[in-house]
């Protein structure tokens, strides 16, 4: 600001204003954990979008080498609600993963739903065990896209499948995978039936 010579107005009465009217919920994303290191060249480094960690041996990877952690997303969020003591909103959370479509046309993709059902569980016991507030929930994405990490339509998350690679090659249709209908229950159960 100084070194373009801008000013912002600011009165006396905008500190008052600023105070009393803080957020009233917080939103984040959470996909997977990660794992710090006084010496990361000890292990091995996890693949990632924004910045490489060492793996944790004790979880899973995903296609893209991202930790699967919903324990980590429970601690997250009773960190986050014992700081600050608002309502949670979790708008993103999702598992990029190459599907693949079946001889019969299906795509059972139970690896998603398997994520997303033990993320979900944990955002239940972080609600009802240990009283955090959440306010909503939702996935990334409801349907394929480019991915905004790797620019690739490779790395899936939708319910639905979109035909089209890559290169942008395809015929555009789309396909529900066995998640969609997995989820489509499990919001009309409010999360109360996580059953495959």
């Amino acid at each position: 600001i100084e070194k373009r010579n801008a000013k912002i107005p600011f009165a006396e009465n905008d500190v008052n204003i600023l105070k009393e009217n803080t957020v009233d919920f917080i939103s984040f994303s959470y996909y997977s954990s990660r794992v710090s290191s006084a010496n990361p060249d000890k292990g091995k480094q996890t693949e990632s979008n924004i910045f490489a960690s060492v793996v944790n041996p004790y979880l899973d990877t995903s296609d893209w080498g991202w930790q699967i952690d919903p324990l980590g997303l429970r601690i997250t969020m009773n960190e986050i609600y014992d700081r600050y003591q608002k309502p949670l909103f979790i708008v993103e959370n999702g598992l990029g993963a190459k599907d693949k479509i079946e001889e019969d046309g299906s795509i059972q993709d139970d690896y998603r739903i398997e994520y997303l059902k033990k993320h979900i569980q944990a955002m239940k016991d972080a609600v009802d065990e240990d009283g955090v507030d959440l306010m909503g929930y939702t996935t990334w994405g409801c349907i394929d896209l480019i991915s905004n990490g790797t620019g690739e339509m490779e790395k899936r998350y939708g319910f639905i499948y979109v035909d089209r690679d890559n290169d942008g090659h395809g015929t555009f249709k789309r396909k529900k995978k066995k998640s969609f209908d997995w989820y489509k229950k499990v919001i009309a159960t409010n999360g109360k039936d996580l059953d495959n």
